[in-house]
Parts: C-alpha cells; structure tokens; sequence
C-alpha cells in the first residue's frame, strides 16, 4: 500500500467544523441530561412512569447526536433520517410528559386519532435506533412480537390468542405507560442510569488506567488475569447494588475495553461480564430486593436464613465462572500474553497507590455503607457514591496542587474540570443506545404479557410434567426463563415463586427454601438466556458486539450454573443446612462438578487425541460426569463421578506432555 493510500481522507474545513459543533453539542445535552436524572434522585419530584419518559427522549437525542457525529459528507439521507429521529424521539415523550395525568388516570385503554400517528412514528423511531444499534437480528424479534400480537387469532391451540388490533399495540408500547415506558425503562432511569453515571466519573477520574495497571501486572502471573478482572469487580460490585443491569453497566464499562484492548474478542468480552455481573444478586450480603421477597414469601425464615443459604450457592457460581474465563482467555489471549511493561509504560502515570485508594475507594466505602450497611435505596445511595466520587475524584488533585509549591491550582482545577466534564460525557455516551434497546425489551415483554402467552405456558408446561419430579423441574427451569425473559429479577422471581414453587412444595415435599432458590436462580439465568438476555443487551452496547453472538458466549460459559439450580431439587442440603462443614462438603462437590462441564466445553479439540466425532464423546463424558457431581441425589455416586472426572483431566494432562496431542485448553 502506498503511502498516500494509507494516509486518512482529508476532510473539509467544514466538516471539521460541523463534526466540532456536533460534539459539543453532545457534551451540552449530556450535561443536560445528568442535571435532570441527579434532580429526580435528589427530590423525586414526580412518578417514576413520567420520569422514564423525559430519560428515554434524553436517550435518544444522545444517541442521534453521537451518530450524526460520525457520518460521513456524502450520508446526507442518513443524517436526514437520524436528524427526524432526534426531533420525534424528543417530541413524543415531551408530548407524553405533558399530558401524564389525562394519559394515565383518564384516557386509559384508548388515544385520539393524532396520538395513534405520532405514536406510530415513535414505534418506528424505536424499531430504527434498536436495528441501528445492535443489528437486524434484535430489531427482527421486536417485529416478531407486534407481528404475534397482531395475528394471535390466526393461530391455532395453546399459542393462539384473539388478536389485538393495531391501534391498541401502538396505545400500548407509546401513549400508556406500559411498552417503551414501562417498568423496565423506569428501573434503568432510577437505578442504572446513577451507576452509568459512577462508571463515568471514575473513567474520566483515571480509574480505568489504573484498572489497566493492576490488571496488567496481574495478568503477568496469571494468563487469564486481564479477563478475571471482570469477575473479581463484578463480585466486588455486584454483592453491593445487587442489580443485574447496574452492574453489568457499572464494570462493563471499563472491564469489557480492557479485555477487548487485551486481544479478547468483543462477543467473549461482552459474554463473560454478562455472566459475572449476573451472579451479583445472589451474593450476600445484600441479594438485591429479591432476598427481601424470598424471606416474605417463605413462613419462618428470615432474610439472615436467605443471606446463609446464598453463601455456598453464591461461591460456587463465582469460582466456576472464574475457570471457565480462564479456558475462554487461554484460546483467545495472544501466548505469553501481550506486552505488559510496554502497555503499562504507555499508560497516564496516576498518583501515588495510597492516594489512589483513597480517591477510589472512598466513593465505593460511601456504596458499600449506604446500600450494604445503613440499608438506604439504591437511588440514594447511587447518588451519595456519585457526589463523592466527584468529591475525591476532583477534589484530592486540587488539594494536592495547593499544597504542592510546584503545581499551578488554576490549572489543576481546569483539568480535574474537565475530566468530570468527560466522564460526564461517557457516562451519557454509554447510556443511551442501552436506553433505547431497553425501551424494546420492554415493548416486547409488555405486548407479550398482553397476550396472556407468559401465565399459559406457565400452567401448561406445568401440568405437562404429569407428577414426574425430572420432568417438573425441567419445564418449571424453562418457565422461568421464559417469564424472566427481559423482566427485573425481583418482578421474575416474585412471579415464578407463586407459580412454581408451590408446585415443588405441594406435590414433591422440596424444602421450601430449596424451591424458591431453584427458581431465583432461574429466573437470574434469564438475563443470559436469548432472545431477550437484558444482562446481554446491556454489554453487548459496552462491547459493540453482536447480539446473539455475544449471548452464545455466555451460554457457553455459564452452562454449569444452567445445572446449579437443579441442585437445589436433589440436594437441598446446599441451601437448607445452614454455613457448616457438611454444607461446604456438598458445595465443593457440586463445584468440581462445575469444573469438569466446563473442562469439557474447553478443552483441546482433540482430547486424548481422539478425532471428530470421538471428541465430542470424550467431552460429553465429562459434562455428564460433571451434571452428576452436580445433581445425583446421594453423596457416594456424587464422590464417585468427581473422582473419576479429576482422573480423566489428570490423564489428558499426561497424554498430552507425553504424546503432544494438544493442549489441555486450547493456546494454554
């Protein structure tokens, strides 16, 4: 390639200008927008359902913007087509915003002629902005759905329903608070969106090099530590907010950059966080709300009988999600890793260690003590963590620089200025596209609860069973993916536990406790389960992958946690015999299981040196022998299956030393 083929196109000096006022132009409307979401944390001025509304205009005005920025001279229909996207995106849900009252308390059920038009436009707007930002695939399963819901009556048996008229599925998704502005958007503007915002502020203070760092002198001991950083924040993390979007959110955004930057593909990325952040609601000592319900909904146990009951399930869920990072990143991380004093050369110096900790781990103490400890709500204590992340973040330079006879505070101050301003900026950036694809998910759930399709399949795959516990179990597993399929975890577990856990109570004397974690955890694998897996929607926007590319990902990882809740069913003892040694026996059993499914998902192509199709025997072994660890009810066969599982892995590792047959994981 020549030398003036590999230099960059020259661009005009109008485009430069234009692309320059463009990005202010999001800088401004990102300051805007925070200024309305901190205003609704601090007084909460107004219902929730008309909040959501002015958040998810923001959203789409964010995302618009930052889209015209980037085109080309010549894209002159898409910028048109962008440009008509901002303007209806804002207009519709202002238009919504005014006239709340009438649309939520009077005008119920039905909307005037006009409002079906421009509520019509808005679906359109959605549809394009979800197809814009994560790719026909998503966008194919938000048509799918009006397409159900529309034509329900031409189909025939349990699936079928009456049909529901074109006019109430636009009412539906645009002008009642249900759809687009549904539970889902309002939980993401009151939760998410603070800790997007925390995100930010610490990528614009420096944490994310200093992330890097530590990662990278990790990652010198360890050839999957870049990776691992992933599962340790999210652990870190998630046992304080206890929110499956607010985590992935929260450390995806400097976790999956790092990973990608590492040599990690952005579908494995995106596929690993989702899985870690996940297991953050079933971490004590917080559990989210969803330990509150549990501990109502079950007589005679309190919400310290759930926090001991998690300890063991939650450990096991972790470890084994942090060895099969560890396979993913050996087949993927270049050998011997990348150039770590170089990449650690090449990053911003930061401040001294102590004081690091100190202006990081302050604001997360303010998070650890407000939700974990003095029980506040997550809006509140989002909010506190925000402030003081401002507060150290900007303030500990400054305060250096006055003391310091070297350092100018005007100067300082300026740039600690403009690093909020930045993380500001990225907080926003990051936020809007899983605004918008929040806002389908929400859509789709909303149309297919008004289909009645979630409490059918619910009854049916039920009594399908015919009082077969295997078969129960199964079909209940598959009902709660389904009912969980893009709901907040709290709302899909409360759900399911009426439905479900009664059935397992009633019909096969399980342990009450054991049957509500069976289908809490279920409904937890929701969030990585196609086609909805809003664990996945929220880092495959982090990572800029591809949707269902990223969602196979962490299927693939988080298969053993797919056979985790079944544990509960045959071996309650995991979550009713109380923090003892008995326990931490069965747990350990149950994670050495884990540990050979996931070896035979990973390991070399050819294990022993078996070819295609002997391989894939070989690894079935060890997923079945891992399934039984896991899920046999008595404890010697249990023994019995690890055992040997551990002699084949020792094995393999010989052949291979002796014969080369390949890796025990592939690269490793």
């Amino acid at each position: 390639m020549s030398e003036t083929q590999s230099e960059p196109p020259v661009r005009s000096p109008l485009a430069l200008r234009r692309e320059h006022l463009l990005n202010n132009l999001v800088t401004v409307v990102a300051l805007l927008f925070w200024a309305r979401v901190l205003l609704y944390a601090l007084n909460q001025e107004v219902p929730r359902a008309k909040y959501g509304a002015v958040f998810l205009a923001g959203g789409v005005l964010i995302y618009t913007l930052d889209e015209l920025r980037g085109l080309e001279r010549g894209d002159w229909l898409e910028r048109l087509g962008l440009w008509a996207c901002a303007i209806i995106g804002v207009a519709v849900p202002a238009y919504v915003w005014v006239h709340y009252e009438v649309l939520e308390t009077t005008r119920i059920g039905y909307a005037l002629g006009y409002e079906y038009a421009i509520g019509g436009l808005f679906a359109l707007v959605v549809l394009y902005l979800t197809y814009r930002a994560f790719g026909a695939a998503f966008a194919g399963v938000v048509v799918a759905s009006i397409l159900y819901a529309f034509y329900g009556n031409l189909i025939a048996g349990l699936l079928g329903h009456g049909g529901i008229g074109i006019r109430q599925i636009i009412n539906l998704l645009t002008m009642e608070f249900d759809g687009f502005f549904g539970s889902i958007t309002q939980i993401v503007a009151a939760w998410v969106a603070l800790f997007l915002l925390y995100a930010g502020l610490m990528r614009g203070y420096g944490a994310f090099q200093l992330i890097m760092r530590l990662s990278f002198r990790t990652a010198k001991y360890l050839r999957s530590g870049v990776a691992q950083s992933a599962v340790i924040s999210s652990l870190i993390v998630g046992s304080i907010n206890g929110a499956q979007t607010a985590n992935a959110a929260m450390t995806g955004s400097f976790t999956i950059p790092l990973m990608k930057e590492s040599g990690m593909r952005a579908d494995s990325a995106g596929g690993i966080e989702a899985v870690a952040s996940s297991g953050g609601q079933i971490m004590p000592p917080v559990m989210g709300a969803a330990a509150f319900v549990m501990a109502s909904l079950i007589p005679g146990i309190g919400y310290v009988d759930v926090l001991i009951a998690g300890i063991i399930p939650a450990l096991v869920f972790y470890i084994s999600v942090a060895i099969g990072v560890h396979y993913m990143s050996v087949k993927q991380l270049p050998e011997g890793g990348i150039d770590l004093e170089q990449r650690i050369d090449d990053l911003e110096e930061g401040y001294h260690p102590v004081i690091e900790a100190i202006r990081f781990g302050v604001p997360f103490a303010v998070l650890l003590y407000t939700l974990g400890i003095a029980q506040w709500t997550v809006i509140s204590s989002a909010l506190y963590t925000c402030a003081a992340m401002v507060l150290t973040g900007a303030g500990i330079p400054i305060a250096l620089s006055a003391v310091d006879s070297d350092e100018r505070v005007g100067e300082t101050s300026l740039e600690a200025l403009k690093n909020t301003i930045s993380g500001f900026r990225f907080g926003a950036v990051t936020l809007a596209p899983i605004a918008i694809i929040i806002a389908a998910v929400n859509g789709i759930v909303d149309l297919l609860n008004a289909t009645g399709l979630p409490g059918k399949l619910s009854l049916a795959l039920v009594g399908v069973a015919g009082g077969v516990l295997l078969f129960t179990t199964i079909l209940a597993m598959v009902v709660c993916l389904v009912l969980g399929l893009g709901m907040p975890t709290v709302a899909a577990y409360t759900i399911v536990a009426l439905l479900i856990a009664p059935t397992l109570t009633g019909e096969f004397a399980i342990p009450s406790l054991a049957a509500h974690f069976f289908v809490f955890y279920a409904a937890i694998l929701s969030g990585i389960t196609p086609p909805i897996a809003i664990a996945v929607v929220v880092t495959t926007g982090i990572a800029e992958s591809n949707f269902w590319k990223t969602a196979l990902e962490a299927l693939k990882l988080g298969l053993p946690l797919f056979v985790l809740p079944f544990t509960f069913i045959y071996n309650p003892e995991i979550v009713t015999g109380g923090f003892d040694l008995a326990t931490a026996g069965s747990g350990l059993i149950v994670l050495l299981g884990a540990v050979a499914i996931t070896h035979g998902l990973n390991c070399a192509p050819q294990p022993f040196g078996a070819p295609s199709p002997l391989s894939y025997g070989v690894r079935a072994v060890y997923v079945a022998l891992g399934v039984a660890a896991m899920v046999w009810p008595a404890t010697m066969p249990r023994i019995g299956a690890v055992a040997v599982a551990l002699v084949l892995i020792g094995l393999q590792t010989q052949v291979t030393r002796d014969t080369g047959f390949g890796p025990i994981a592939e690269g490793e």
